[in-house]
C-alpha cells in the first residue's frame, strides 16, 4: 500500500535523528504536505532540545516536545506490572508497551493541529510498524497513516545520505557508514537489535551494553532495598513516597550498579520472524520480583494461578499491539481487582546480577504462623482432616489403577 498523495497535514513522530528527519523531508517534498514534530520524552535519556532545533531549522512550526515520563510509568508500565507481564518468559516488554503512548499522542496532536495523517519511521520488518498503527487506528479509525519505509524508493544507506545530502539535512559523522546496531530506549528498558547481533550464536560485544555494568564488575557487596506497595503499585522506596517516574528512576540506578536486568533473546516477531535482541531492563527485573513477593503473601492461591495463566494472552496482546483492544482492557480490569490488598514492603538484596527477596510484610497478609508452625498449632489444624482430604482426592486415581489391573 503506498502513501496517501491527498495528505495536507501530518503529525510525525520525531526523534531528531538523521533517519526521522530525512523522513520529516520527504514527506515535505514528495507529499507536499505540512509537517508537525512530535518529540516523547520517556525517558531515553537523550537531550530533546536539539530534536526542537533540527526541527525548526527544516521549517518547522508546530513542534511538541512532551515529558511524558510520569504518564508512562503510571497509565502503562505500572498497569503491566500488575499483572507481572513477560514475553515468552523473560521479556518485560519495554519497547512495546511505549508505543501507545505514543500513538495517543500522534492521534491527539493531530486532532489539536487539524492534521488529516500521521507519520512513523518504524521499518516494514518489525513489530513497531503494528503497534502503532493498530493503536491508531483504535483511537481514531478514520487517521491516514505514512509509513515512509514501506513507501519511499529510498532501499540502502548510500540513497539515504544522499538525500540528506541533497537536501542540506546535516549529517553526524558516525550515521555516515552503517551503525554497528539500532537502539530504542526510554525508562523502563533499552533494546539493541541488528547488524553484530544478528548471529545468535555470537556473544553480544560488550559496548553492547548501555544501561547496566556487568555482573562480574558491580561492588563485592550487596545493595538491600526496601520497595513498599499500594493496590499493586510501588509507592514508595526505602521508607520515601515517591511518584512513578521518580521511584523507578532510582531502582534504574540500583539495577545498573549491581548489573542486573540483562537480557540476550531471540524472540517471535508478530510478522512472522524471529529476531535476536539484547534488551537491558534494570528497574523492571527489580520491581518484578518485589511485586511477585508482595502478592505471595497477599494474593489468594487461586487468584494468584488465574492471573498466572492469563498473563500470557496478556503480554500476548501487548506484544503484538493490542493495548488499546476491548480484551486487554477487559483482562485489566480482572488484573486491578485481584490487585485491591497487594500492598506492604518487600526487602531486596541486589548482588552481582541477582535481585534476592529477603523478606515481606502486610497487615493484609495471608500468610498464617498458627498453620504453618510444626509446634503445637493449638487447634488451627486438625492434622487428621488430612487422611480424607487425600481419599477423596485419590478416588479418580485409584478407580483408574483398578482398570488397568
Amino acid at each position: 500500500m503506498s502513501a496517501p498523495k491527498d495528505v495536507k497535514k501530518v503529525v510525525l513522530a520525531y526523534s531528531g535523528g538523521l533517519d526521522t528527519s530525512i523522513i520529516l523531508k520527504w514527506l515535505q517534498t514528495e507529499l507536499n504536505a505540512e509537517v508537525v514534530t512530535f518529540t516523547a520524552d520517556l525517558g531515553q535519556g537523550d537531550e530533546l532540545e536539539p530534536a526542537r532545533k533540527k526541527a525548526e531549522m527544516l521549517g518547522i512550526r508546530e513542534i511538541y516536545i512532551e515529558d511524558l515520563r510520569e504518564e508512562f510509568m503510571a497509565d502503562f508500565v505500572f498497569p503491566m506490572f500488575r499483572a507481572n507481564t513477560v514475553y515468552e518468559g523473560v521479556y518485560l516488554l519495554g519497547t512495546s508497551i511505549a508505543r501507545p503512548l505514543i500513538s495517543k499522542r500522534l492521534i491527539e496532536i493531530a486532532r489539536e493541529t487539524g492534521a488529516d495523517a500521521i507519520a512513523h519511521g518504524a521499518t516494514g520488518k518489525g513489530n513497531d510498524q503494528v503497534r502503532f498503527e493498530l493503536s491508531a487506528y483504535a483511537l481514531n479509525p478514520d487517521i491516514k497513516i505514512i509509513a515512509p519505509w514501506r513507501d519511499w524508493t529510498l532501499k540502502s544507506r548510500t540513497e539515504l545520505i544522499d538525500f540528506a545530502e541533497k537536501h542540506q539535512i546535516p549529517i553526524p559523522k558516525d550515521k555516515r557508514g552503517e551503525a554497528p546496531f539500532s537502539v530504542d530506549a526510554n525508562m523502563l528498558h533499552s533494546s539493541s537489535e541488528g547488524k553484530v547481533l544478528e548471529d545468535p550464536w555470537q556473544e553480544p560485544p560488550a559496548y553492547v551494553y548501555q544501561r547496566t555494568i556487568s555482573p562480574e564488575e558491580a561492588p563485592d557487596t550487596p545493595t538491600n532495598i526496601e520497595i513498599e506497595f499500594e493496590k499493586g503499585d510501588a509507592v514508595a522506596l526505602d521508607g520515601e513516597r515517591l511518584s512513578p517516574a521518580t521511584l523507578f528512576a532510582k531502582l534504574n540506578d540500583y539495577g545498573r550498579d549491581n548489573g542486573i536486568g540483562r537480557l540476550d533473546l531471540v524472540e517471535n516477531r508478530f510478522v512472522g520472524m524471529k529476531s535476536r535482541g539484547v534488551y537491558e531492563t534494570p528497574g523492571g527485573t527489580i520491581l518484578l520480583a518485589a511485586h511477585r513477593a508482595m502478592e505471595s503473601i497477599t494474593l489468594d492461591r487461586g487468584a494468584a494461578h488465574l492471573k498466572d495463566e492469563l498473563m500470557p494472552r496478556y503480554a500476548e496482546l501487548i506484544y503484538n499491539g493490542f493495548w488499546f483492544s476491548p480484551e486487554r482492557e477487559m483482562l485489566q480490569a480482572a488484573i486491578d481487582h485481584s490487585q485491591q490488598d497487594v500492598e506492604g514492603k518487600v526487602r531486596l538484596k541486589l548482588y552481582k546480577g541477582n535481585v534476592i527477596v529477603t523478606g515481606r510484610e502486610s497487615e493484609k497478609t495471608l500468610y498464617s504462623d498458627q498453620l504453618v508452625t510444626f509446634e503445637d498449632d493449638q487447634g488451627a489444624y486438625d492434622q487428621k482432616d488430612a487422611a480424607g482430604f487425600i481419599k477423596l482426592n485419590a478416588l479418580r486415581l485409584r478407580t483408574l489403577a483398578a482398570r488397568g489391573k
